[in-house]
């Protein structure tokens, strides 16, 4: 399997001071529902589903987006919180002429993810949801610490500080986006009749041994109609994927068994 995909289109979205770098991959005249990834902080499209896109492209259009402040997409001067990211998302798809996406976001991403399709269900057919809590309470509370210590000594050398430096247009200010990512909104802890009410048919997935915890994923699971006798009751339409081995930063790093999961659920 190839380890990389050429997008056959790149662009910005201009959106306001913004400029939203994006990628689509994959045959556009394929036809039905465009995927769209949303990757987790201090990550990039590169970093997150570099090694993903070649499969997932395969049959179906892509589209991926850096984040503000992330990748090639520039930092404005406001805080990096949920909503505002949720917004910048929004205003790519108007941007783009796309009216429906599935879509797949791993952390910050999955965060936003979950929030497009409790606040724009119009816009999300289906939902990958990774790594991701949906209230602060099903985090495990070193995570938010040491995010909120983080210096750019303590990720010197690493892939995330060296794709920052080769793509931002601001190669300078990495303290700046850790400072942001350590002061990140989560945005709201949504209520068990949010997360019981929206339609999206979910994929929900965290590691075995991720920040997010185990039981808050099974609640999750429980509050959209699952943890049932699938030979009996029918396999409920939201589904838990916990992955061994598998720490919040290597989240879906497993390419082989992430993709399979996410091409069969998003083809159900």
């Amino acid at each position: 399997m190839s380890t990389s995909s050429v997008p056959t289109r790149t662009g910005y979205a201009p959106l306001g001071e913004l400029r939203m770098y994006f990628e689509v991959h994959g045959d556009e005249r394929t036809g039905g529902t465009p995927l769209l990834l949303l990757h987790g902080g201090l990550f990039d499209i590169d970093l997150q589903f570099g090694a993903l896109l070649p499969g997932l492209s395969a049959g179906r259009t892509v589209i991926a987006a850096d984040f503000q402040g992330h990748g090639r997409t520039n930092d404005l001067d406001r805080p990096l919180s949920i909503p505002e990211l949720t917004g910048d998302v929004v205003a790519l798809l108007a941007h783009l002429g796309i009216s429906r996406v599935d879509v797949f976001g791993f952390s910050v991403g999955g965060a936003v993810a979950l929030t497009l399709a409790i606040r724009h269900p119009e816009l999300i057919r289906r939902a990958v949801v990774s790594s991701a809590a949906f209230t602060a309470g099903g985090m495990r509370s070193e995570n938010s610490e040491a995010v909120g210590a983080m210096t750019v000594d303590m990720i010197e050398g690493t892939p995330m500080a060296d794709s920052y430096r080769a793509k931002s247009p601001h190669p300078e200010g990495l303290q700046g986006l850790l400072d942001k990512l350590g002061a990140l909104d989560a945005g709201p802890d949504w209520s068990d009749d949010d997360i019981a009410g929206y339609a999206a048919p979910t994929l929900y997935t965290v590691g075995d041994c991720d920040a997010v915890r185990l039981e808050h994923a099974v609640a999750f699971l429980r509050l959209r109609g699952g943890d049932v006798n699938g030979d009996f009751a029918g396999v409920p339409a939201t589904q838990l994927a916990v992955l061994p081995g598998t720490t919040h930063f290597g989240g879906i790093a497993r390419t082989a068994l992430v993709q399979d999961m996410v091409a069969t659920f998003l083809d159900a």
